[in-house]
Parts: C-alpha cells; sequence; structure tokens
C-alpha cells in the first residue's frame, strides 16, 4: 500500500487542471474551503485516509498530504474513505471540470452502467477513441482509471445506504451494484477493515425496500440552486399520468432495464435533493440515481459557469438575477426526442396534451402497487410507437411519419441518444434521424446528452432576447458568432436568455424550448 501511496503522490500534478497547486490546495485544506469539495481529495498518509477538504478533522501535516483531483484515484492509491467527513456525501464534480469532454461523456456513460457488463474497450468504442487513449485521458484528468472509478462509485454508493438507510445489507449489495453479497463483505473488509453492518453508525431494525416504501437518498448538489425554476420547467412539461408536481416536489414514473416504479423528487436538508426511489429490482438504482442527476444537473458548478457567462455584458445581469439556474436534463432520450417532435409549431400545453394521448393509448399501465396520486402509466416504449399506423394520429402526416420514423431508429438502436463522439458528431447522428432538425437536434444534445456547449442558434426566443436597444434582433448566424465566447458553457448562456424572456412560466408562448423551429417535421 506504501508504494501505492509514493505513485499516487505524482497524481498531485493533475490539479494543474485547475489551476491549483498542492500549496494553494493546502491552503484551501486549512480553511475548510467548501468551493473545492468535490474538486479535490486530499490523502493522509500516516492515517492512510482521504478526505474532503471541508473534512472537520485537525489539519494534517503539509508534509503528510498528497492531493488528488478524484475519489477513484485516491482510493486507487490505498487510502479510504474517511468516515467523518464521507467523500461519498460530496458534490459530484468530476464531469464538470471542462477539460476534456471525452472524460464527461465516459463519466456518464459510467454511471448508466457501461461498464457493469461491458468493458473499457467498449465503452472507448461508443466514444470514437481507443481503449488506450481513454486510460491515458482518465488518468491525466482524474488520476484513475475507468474500472477504479466505476468501481469506486460503486463502493461510494454503498457506502452512502449503509449510513443513510436501513435497508438489509444484502440489498445494499444488490442496490449499489454489486453481483454478489460475499463480494460485497470482501471489499469492505479490505478497505475499511471492518464489516459493512459496523460501519452503521446507529443499530436500527432493517427495513426491506419493499416494506419501507423504497429507497430514499440525498444528493448533494453546489449552490445557488434555482429549484422553484427547476419545478416550474418540469411542471409545464409534466405528461398527464407519467408525471406529477405537488405540494414542491416532482414525481413520475420511469421503467429502467424492464423494471418499472417511481422516482420522487423534492428538497432535502442542506445542499441536498432527497430522491425516493421505488423499484422492486434494486439493482437498477445506481441507473435511477444517474437519471436523477442529469435531469437536475447536480453535476454543475454554477460558480463556474457563472463566472465565465458574466464576462459577457448582455448576460452578466441575467447571471446575477438567476446565479442558481440549472440545464434540466432528461429522464430518456427517445422520450424526450418524441416529446420535440410533437412540440414543433404548437404550443408546450399542446404538445404535453398530444403526449399524454400518446401514453393513454401506447404506454403500460402501471402494477397497481406502484400506481396512485394521478400516476399510473408509463412513457411508449419505440417498440410500442413502431408499430403505429402514422395516419392515425393526431397530427399532420408528415409529422407522424416522422414520429413513427424515429420510433423504429430507437427501436434498432437502444445506444441512439447516448452521449457519444463530439458535440458535432452527435448533432449530425441526430440529424440524420427522422423528424429531427438543428433546432431539435442540439436541444435532445443539451438535456438528454449533457452537451454543456449544445446551442440552438435558430431559436427565435433567443434572438429575440439579444435584440439590440433599437429591437434589432441578430440573425442566426450573428447570434452564434456572438455566442462563441460563451464556450463551452454556451447551453447555460441559451437557458438564460429563455429565462430573461419570460418562456418557463406560460404554456401559451409558442416559443418554449420544447418548440422546435425545424420546418423538416411539419
Amino acid at each position: 500500500m506504501s508504494e501505492n501511496r509514493e505513485t499516487g503522490a505524482a497524481t498531485g500534478a493533475i490539479l494543474a487542471l485547475m489551476d491549483l497547486d498542492d500549496d494553494a490546495c493546502y491552503r484551501a485544506l486549512s480553511m475548510r474551503d467548501a468551493r473545492l469539495d468535490g474538486k479535490i481529495f486530499v490523502g493522509v498518509r500516516t492515517t492512510g485516509i482521504y478526505c474532503r477538504p471541508i473534512c472537520p478533522a485537525r489539519t494534517p501535516l503539509r508534509r503528510n498530504v498528497t492531493f488528488y483531483a478524484s475519489a477513484a484515484a485516491a482510493q486507487e492509491a490505498g487510502f479510504r474513505p474517511c468516515l467523518r467527513c464521507r467523500p461519498e456525501t460530496s458534490p459530484d464534480l468530476g464531469a464538470w471540470r471542462g477539460s476534456s469532454n471525452t472524460v464527461a461523456r465516459a463519466l456518464a456513460m459510467i454511471e448508466d452502467g457501461a461498464l457493469d457488463a461491458g468493458d473499457v474497450e467498449g465503452l472507448a468504442d461508443r466514444l470514437g477513441v481507443g481503449g488506450r487513449q481513454l486510460r491515458r485521458l482518465f488518468k491525466q484528468h482524474l488520476g484513475a482509471s475507468p474500472v477504479a472509478v466505476a468501481q469506486t462509485r460503486r463502493v461510494l454508493l454503498a457506502k452512502q445506504l449503509i449510513c443513510d438507510t436501513t435497508l438489509p445489507m444484502a440489498e445494499v449489495a444488490l442496490a449499489a451494484g454489486f453481483g454478489s453479497v460475499r463480494r460485497f463483505n470482501e471489499t469492505f473488509q479490505q478497505l475499511y477493515a471492518r464489516a459493512p453492518a459496523e460501519l452503521r453508525r446507529r443499530q436500527r431494525p432493517e427495513v426491506s425496500a419493499e416494506d419501507g416504501g423504497g429507497v430514499v437518498l440525498r444528493l448533494a448538489y453546489r449552490a445557488p440552486y434555482d429549484w422553484a425554476g427547476m419545478l416550474d420547467f418540469l411542471a409545464l412539461r409534466a405528461v398527464p399520468g407519467v408525471e406529477a408536481v405537488s405540494g414542491g416536489r416532482y414525481r413520475r414514473t420511469l421503467s429502467v432495464d424492464g423494471t418499472a416504479g417511481l422516482v420522487t423528487v423534492g428538497p432535502g436538508p442542506g445542499e441536498t435533493l432527497e430522491v425516493c426511489a421505488q423499484f422492486p429490482r434494486l439493482q437498477v438504482l445506481p441507473q435511477v440515481i444517474a437519471r436523477v442527476r442529469r435531469v437536475f444537473d447536480l453535476g454543475a458548478d454554477p460558480a463556474q459557469v457563472n463566472a465565465h457567462l458574466s464576462l459577457d455584458p448582455h448576460l452578466a445581469p441575467l447571471v446575477a438575477q438567476r446565479p442558481g439556474l440549472r440545464a434540466p436534463g432528461a429522464w430518456d432520450g427517445f422520450e424526450l426526442a418524441v416529446r420535440a417532435v410533437l412540440g414543433q409549431q404548437i404550443t408546450v400545453a399542446g404538445a404535453r396534451a398530444l403526449a399524454g394521448r400518446l401514453a393513454a393509448e401506447h404506454g403500460e399501465v402501471l402494477p397497481a402497487a406502484l400506481a396512485g396520486e394521478g400516476l399510473s402509466l408509463l412513457f411508449p416504449t419505440p417498440q410500442a410507437l413502431a408499430r403505429i399506423d402514422p395516419e392515425t394520429l393526431p397530427m399532420p402526416r408528415a409529422r407522424g411519419r416522422a414520429l413513427v420514423g424515429l420510433a423504429a431508429a430507437a427501436a434498432a438502436d437502444p445506444d441512439l441518444f447516448a452521449p457519444r463522439g463530439s458535440l458535432e458528431g452527435a448533432v449530425a447522428r441526430l440529424k440524420a434521424l427522422p423528424g429531427i432538425g438543428e433546432w431539435t437536434a442540439q436541444y435532445i444534445a443539451l438535456r438528454q446528452m449533457r452537451e454543456p456547449d449544445a446551442f440552438p442558434h435558430g431559436d427565435i426566443g433567443l434572438m429575440r432576447a439579444m435584440a439590440g436597444p433599437d429591437g434589432q434582433r441578430p440573425s442566426a448566424a450573428e447570434l452564434l458568432a456572438r455566442a462563441e465566447a460563451w464556450r463551452p458553457w454556451r447551453a447555460y448562456g441559451a437557458l438564460h436568455l429563455w429565462a430573461s424572456e419570460g418562456l418557463a412560466p406560460t404554456a401559451e408562448t409558442p416559443t418554449l424550448l420544447e418548440v422546435s423551429h425545424d420546418q423538416d417535421a411539419a
């Protein structure tokens, strides 16, 4: 282990990507600087423990610490997670370093389970790079291999479930993605030098997920967070029978790997969102959590984004007005694409009604044990919509044919909307699909693929928001040129402009996010 720690000392150079050297990191550690929470982890050689920079323990001597760019790097170097500051509860900012889009996309795919049944070579192939190149990028930017990152995520999720729930240990093992309880016990014995059950601070009666109403977890984010704005956005687009917003919380039905369930998300204590996942198969929990992070943009670093966008004099006051603005993600790429096609040239309210009708006629019914409070349907699968006669759909024939063609393409390729390759490549691939033009492709890249630089520059609302004092709007080409300075956060620039136009609260406004300005499906 000591040899690994000496080797790990070299990873301090990784921090150069954040313009921080080891001395600056040590000063941040000494001041318990929360701004670096989730961005650096501190390995203490005298104890063999790695901590967050906000750990309440006594600050170790400078000569006894090594700084790492990820929890996986610290763990791979032989350190074990601190039981006081609990690295598993830190904000997940690994994908927001802005230094490697390939690493960011790979992290998103790992969260979605890409390495659970696959290998690094398969992951690299989906990203359009070689396996050796992907390993090199991970070492350069995160200080750990892709496999180590996946294993660390699994261990830290299990640790959080142990500490924050009353699930039996066998269910914790399944929910965290371990293949067997034996492997789960061995991993924790090796890492923590104790059995998993001994990590529970309080001995409470164990309650199965089936008996206790699901699994409840708190996911951290970096403040500020505009929860009201996020909820307004989702409420406006909530598909009847599939989604609902009430009491300051969002609820929806969801199918993950063929397992139907319910997800409820609301504000938690401190800088967290509280998530309740009710699924009969606990093995899907990691994917559910990954989707929650994506939809609610929990990996964002608003300080970094805001500082960059505020350099533009037009965006600066908008950023100041909404510093906690997030980029809402999507639960499912196919669902988002269908909703975007449905919304072409009609209002958000009209698109929502159409989506509800599709769900009622072609979506599966939620099991009776889960249904209630207005939620009873799953959004239709690609296979179900691909069987529809487009002539029977309540929309223009060309758009109906485009929707059915899109469903057929998604049914043939389950990874059709996965984040792979470059933004430009993703947009080109999407535009080749029926009914998808530039605007819709950029919109899908923004919400589903989590591309922070996606930018639907042909949007009328964006051009109107950027009008000069004389009311003159820029052309699409002029807007694209102006937004060049916003890279790599153009998606957030677009969201600030949309918000400034007051587009989110009113269902009657025709140029909302879900309303495509593409003419190819009209």
